[in-house]
């Protein structure tokens, strides 16, 4: 296979291998924690997490992406991005153990929290500088092939991180605490695993480092607002309308994840263990979505376009999540993970094209760091509104229509965009 090959090309740099080695057991940290971290808020036997519960640890974990996210590449053109993986790391490690105490102390749920913010919002630094360092790791013939590889790698990990503590959870001897300290310890590896690699190999070049940090901050802030009217221009609306419609879509998932989480906590299961294992269960039905979309959405949207195939992708979930959702069965509303899954992944790369395609190079990267903002803050948003509109046990009717609504909201307009 190509992948298979491009990857044994690439595994013959030494020094990106060692930073393969950092993402993978960073990345497979990030998912032992936010497991733990949900898990702990949700599934915890002395808690009765209600839906708000819920939608304040969404917040945790996505928030930080969003507010720290654009102004994180400020600050790594200043540090040396070696010393960030490690004491990142470090710090990760040190602060997902005072997690863990916390847990089994029972503290105020708000310390809790800000324990954990600090591990999700260092975490933003050290996945922008692993993007950032690749280039100094292989040569340029082969970047585009290591950009494609070595994130999707990451996000692998993530998810047999997320299944690694699922496991470790249930076993005989499983907590949340447990859970959390597996993570600190993988944190503490990627640290270990960062020193492999020489102090200034990763970058950046000190000589190149021209603005204040002030000004660059403010900088920042202005390009955020300068890719937004880029964005406006007649001849953009094309990825305008794109972003607009999968912020919707991104929305619509983050409401019916928190469903199903209330659903999996309280409607389908009589003890704790066995909701989680039915969480693990509508997250990897979900998960095998998001690569059912990365193996069709190439065909399908080089043969309709990108536009077309976000409607049909948002036709689709219209018509079936109201068929599927309003049984609050398990089976059906399993398939409506996968269906789910499927269509945001597949509209997600199909705007990332549409971006690519329409918006000039000298504010691509300004228009993906507001894409990120956008994407994040959906979900955070859409899990509010869900706290506000779900019934203790997650059946809801009107929440399940609305989300219909939103969907067919999207099917309906992006043609008649594409028409004028």
């Amino acid at each position: 296979m190509a992948v298979v090959r491009d990857l044994r090309v690439l595994l013959h740099f030494g020094n990106f291998r060692r930073l393969l080695a950092v993402r993978l057991l960073s990345q497979g940290a990030d998912g032992v924690y936010q497991v733990g971290l949900a898990t702990y808020v949700v599934f915890s036997p002395e808690k009765q997490a209600s839906p708000t519960a819920i939608a304040s640890a969404m917040a945790i974990l996505l928030l930080p992406y969003s507010v720290v996210g654009p102004f994180a590449g400020v600050l790594l053109d200043r540090w040396r991005r070696r010393q960030v993986f490690v004491y990142g790391n470090l710090l990760r490690a040190l602060m997902a153990t005072v997690t863990a105490v916390l847990m089994v102390a029972h503290v105020p749920d708000w310390l809790f929290y800000v324990s954990a913010l600090c591990v999700t919002g260092v975490n933003r630094f050290v996945l922008a500088g692993l993007s950032a360092a690749l280039p100094r790791v292989v040569d340029a013939e082969r970047l585009v092939v290591a950009n494609s590889l070595s994130p999707t790698a990451g996000t692998l990990a993530a998810t047999a991180g997320g299944g690694l503590a699922f496991v470790v959870r249930l076993g005989p001897a499983g907590s949340d605490a447990v859970v959390v300290l597996l993570g600190a310890a993988l944190y503490l590896c990627a640290a270990l695993a960062s020193l492999r690699l020489a102090v200034d190999l990763l970058g950046p070049d000190p000589a190149l480092v021209r603005p204040k940090l002030a000004a660059a901050l403010q900088g920042t802030a202005q390009g955020l607002a300068a890719g937004a009217r880029h964005l406006a221009e007649p001849r953009r609306r094309e990825a305008a309308w794109a972003l607009a419609a999968v912020t919707l879509m991104r929305f619509c998932y983050g409401a019916l994840t928190v469903t199903v989480l209330t659903l999996c906590r309280y409607a389908w299961a009589s003890d704790t263990d066995k909701g989680l294992a039915l969480l693990g269960l509508a997250v990897g039905v979900s998960g095998a979505g998001f690569f059912a979309a990365a193996v069709v959405t190439p065909a399908a949207a080089g043969r309709l376009g990108p536009v077309r195939w976000i409607v049909v992708c948002s036709a689709c979930a219209a018509v079936l999540v109201p068929a599927l959702g309003l049984t609050f069965r398990q089976g059906p509303v399993l398939v409506a993970a996968f269906v789910l899954g499927l269509v945001t992944q597949a509209a997600k790369i199909a705007t990332d094209t549409v971006v690519q395609a329409t918006v000039d190079d000298a504010f691509r990267g300004r228009v993906f760091s507001l894409y990120d903002v956008l994407f994040n803050v959906a979900f955070v948003g859409a899990a509010g509104v869900a706290a506000l509109m779900l019934p203790p046990d997650g059946r809801s009717v009107p929440l399940v229509v609305t989300v219909s609504l939103v969907y067919g909201a999207v099917a309906l307009a992006m043609p008649r965009f594409r028409h004028r």
